[in-house]
């Protein structure tokens, strides 16, 4: 299983999330940045960009966050389509 696909058996032993924006959001409000950051975090496989990280105690899961993954949930759609 490739790092950068959605992977339901390193869900289960996700220890830390990080969030990354790509350059193409421009800014956003810190408190919609935050909703927005845990929208995409607490529904995973729908997001457009994951990455999984080895840690020492599990896994780091990292979405960037996309203006795609922007559109879509300020018009209050699921993360990904």
């Amino acid at each position: 299983m490739p790092d950068d696909a959605f992977d339901p058996k390193r869900e289960k032993l996700v220890m830390e999330t990080k969030t990354i924006w790509s350059p193409e959001c421009g800014n956003v409000a810190p408190e919609e940045a935050a909703r927005i950051a845990d929208l995409l975090h607490n529904d995973p496989e729908r997001t457009s960009q994951i990455r999984y990280t080895r840690s020492h105690t599990g896994f780091i899961r990292e979405i960037t966050v996309t203006p795609a993954d922007l559109e879509r949930l300020r018009q209050g759609q699921p993360a990904a389509g």
